[in-house]
C-alpha cells in the first residue's frame, strides 16, 4: 500500500521538509598529543568516521572539528550556538575534561547527547603502550561529564559503545530521531479551524500551552479561510483529484458521484490553505445548520484531510489539537499515526476495537482503504464520503498527549498488536488491537493516565523512541502495560 500511495501522493509532497539538524564536536586532552605524537591522528579518523555514520542517518551533520582544551570548547560552542541545531553530540574520544563541553551545552540552545565509542570491541592488552590505551579512554570522563552537567543543571544522557557498534549506533539513531520530532514540534506551525465540538471538555486545549510545552506556532483560522479556497477550485482540478482518490482508495458503489466531486474540491482547497499558511498540521471542527455552506465544508473534509495525513500533515477533525500534534510526533518517529478512539471492547477476542470515523493516515493501511458513501454522518451533521480500514496487522504503539491540571503536557503510550477479525463496515477506520491482557483492564488503567478520548495508533513498537522523545521536551512520558 505505501508503495502505491507514495507513486500517487509523489506529486503533491511537500520538497522543503525541515530536516533534522545535528552539531556534533569531537574532542580529547591536549595535553596528550605532545606526548603521544600517533594518539590525536588516530582519534582524528574515529571522529570523521563518527560523522559519516551520523550523516546516514538522514540527518544534517554540522561538523566544529576537534576540540582540545577549554578556548577550543567555547569556540565550538559559538558556531553550534549560531547554527541552530536540534541536538548537540558531544564524542568523547578519550579523557578530556569538563570545562570543554559544559559551555558548549550551555550555550547551544539545544539538547546534547554524549557518546563514548571506542575504536573496537577491546583493548590488546598484550601489545598496546600508554598511547593506544589513550584512544579507548572514552569511559573515563564520562562520570565527569555527568557529574558537572548536573551541578549545572543540565539534563544528561549518553550512549556508550565502540565505532562499529550496530547496539550503540541504534540508541544513537534513537536520539537523533526524537531530536527531529523536538524539531518539528519546535519549528512547527499548527492549524486550528473552526471552534470546540460543544462540550467535549478533554478536547479543549490552552493555545498558550502549545508552544510553552512544545514549541512552535498557532495558527487561528477561520471556515472562510477554506471556503474562498474551495470556490476558486475548478473542475478540471477537481477531476484530477478524483482520480488520484481513484488510484488511492477502493471506491464503494455506496460513494455518490455529487459528493466525491464535493469532497474532492474541498481536498484540493484543504492543500492550497495548508499551502498559504505553511501548516505542519491541523486540526478542524464547523457544526454548521440545515446545509449551509459550512456545514457542507465540514462534511467534506475527510477525504482531503486523509490525504493530507498521508503526506505528513496530519490533519484531524473534533477540533482535537492535541491529537494532531500527537499523530505529528509519531508520523516522523516513521509510524504513520491515524485518529483513533475507543469504539468496543471485544472480552471474546481479548481486543479492544479502536479508531474513528473521518481522517485516517492511509500509509498504515493493512490494505487498500476504501471510501464508503454515508447519508449521515453520527454525531456530527452532514453526509458525504468517508475513509473505512484496519491498520497494518503487527505491533502498533497508541500515543497521546494529555494536557494536565496544571497545564503541563504528558505523554502517553502503550504497545500492542493489530490482529485480524471482524469489523464494522459503516465508514470507520477500526483495528482489533490486542494489548496481551484483559480489555477492560487495559481501557481503565489507559484512562486513569488522563488522556483525552483521543490519540494517534501508529505502527511499530515507538516506546524506545517516544522516551527519547520525551527527554529531550522535559516532558512526562506514562507507559500504560498492565
Amino acid at each position: 500500500m505505501t508503495t502505491t500511495l507514495d507513486a500517487a501522493l509523489g506529486g503533491l509532497r511537500r520538497t522543503t521538509a525541515r530536516r533534522t539538524k545535528v552539531g556534533l564536536v569531537s574532542g580529547g586532552l591536549g595535553a596528550y598529543w605532545p606526548q603521544f605524537p600517533e594518539l590525536l591522528p588516530q582519534l582524528q579518523r574515529s571522529a570523521a568516521r563518527v560523522a559519516e555514520r551520523m550523516r546516514a542517518l538522514d540527518c544534517e551533520v554540522v561538523d566544529v572539528g576537534f576540540i582540545s582544551d577549554a578556548q577550543d570548547g567555547a569556540r565550538a560552542a559559538e558556531q553550534l550556538r549560531v547554527a541552530g541545531c536540534d541536538l548537540i553530540v558531544g564524542f568523547l574520544t578519550t579523557y578530556m575534561t569538563a570545562s570543554m563541553l559544559v559551555p558548549i551545552a550551555q550555550r547551544s540552545g539545544a539538547p546534547v547527547l554524549l557518546i563514548n565509542l571506542q575504536p573496537t570491541e577491546s583493548m590488546d592488552h598484550a601489545g598496546f603502550d600508554t598511547g593506544q590505551w589513550l584512544a579507548y579512554c572514552g569511559a573515563c570522563p564520562l562520570p565527569e561529564m555527568a557529574n558537572a552537567f548536573l551541578r549545572c543543571g543540565i539534563p544528561f544522557r549518553s550512549v556508550s559503545g565502540y565505532v562499529e557498534d550496530e547496539r550503540a549506533w541504534t540508541r544513537i539513531g534513537r536520539w537523533i530521531a526524537a531530536a527531529g520530532v523536538r524539531g518539528a514540534l519546535r519549528h512547527g506551525r499548527h492549524g486550528l479551524m473552526g471552534h470546540l465540538y460543544p462540550g467535549m471538555l478533554d478536547v479543549s486545549t490552552d493555545l498558550t500551552l502549545v508552544p510553552a510545552n512544545l514549541g512552535g506556532h498557532m495558527e487561528v483560522l477561520e471556515f472562510d479561510d477554506l471556503r474562498v479556497r474551495v470556490a476558486a477550485v475548478t473542475d478540471a482540478e477537481v477531476d484530477a483529484r478524483i482520480a488520484l482518490a481513484g488510484e488511492v482508495f477502493e471506491v464503494d458503489p455506496s460513494v455518490q458521484e455529487e459528493d466525491f466531486r464535493w469532497a474532492a474540491k474541498v481536498s484540493v482547497g484543504l492543500d492550497r490553505l495548508v499551502d498559504d499558511f505553511a501548516l505542519d498540521s491541523l486540526a478542524y471542527y464547523h457544526r454548521g445548520l440545515d446545509g449551509e455552506q459550512h456545514e457542507r465544508l465540514g462534511a467534506g473534509m475527510i477525504l482531503g484531510a486523509s490525504l493530507l495525513t498521508a503526506r505528513g500533515v496530519p490533519t484531524t477533525g473534533e477540533y482535537e489539537l492535541r491529537t494532531s500534534l500527537a499523530m505529528l510526533v509519531v508520523d516522523r518517529l516513521g509510524g504513520g499515526g491515524s485518529f483513533t478512539e475507543l469504539q468496543a471492547l471485544n472480552f471474546h477476542d481479548n481486543v479492544v476495537e479502536m479508531g474513528h470515523d473521518g481522517p485516517a493516515h492511509l500509509a498504515i493501511s493493512q490494505k487498500k482503504p476504501l471510501l464508503r458513501g454515508l447519508g449521515v454522518y453520527h454525531g456530527k451533521r452532514g453526509w458525504g464520503v468517508s475513509v473505512e480500514f484496519d491498520v497494518t496487522h503487527g505491533p502498533v504503539t497508541a500515543f497521546g498527549i494529555a494536557q494536565l491540571r496544571d497545564g503541563a503536557f504528558r505523554f502517553v503510550a502503550s504497545t500492542g498488536r493489530v490482529v485480524p477479525g471482524p469489523l464494522l463496515r459503516i465508514g470507520n477506520t477500526t483495528s482489533r488491537v490486542d494489548f496481551g491482557c484483559d480489555p477492560g483492564e487495559w481501557t481503565d488503567a489507559w484512562s486513569a493516565t488522563g488522556i483525552s478520548h483521543h490519540w494517534a495508533l501508529g505502527t511499530g513498537d515507538l516506546v524506545p523512541q517516544l522516551r527519547a522523545t520525551a527527554d529531550l521536551l522535559g516532558i512526562e512520558l506514562v507507559e500504560v502495560s498492565v
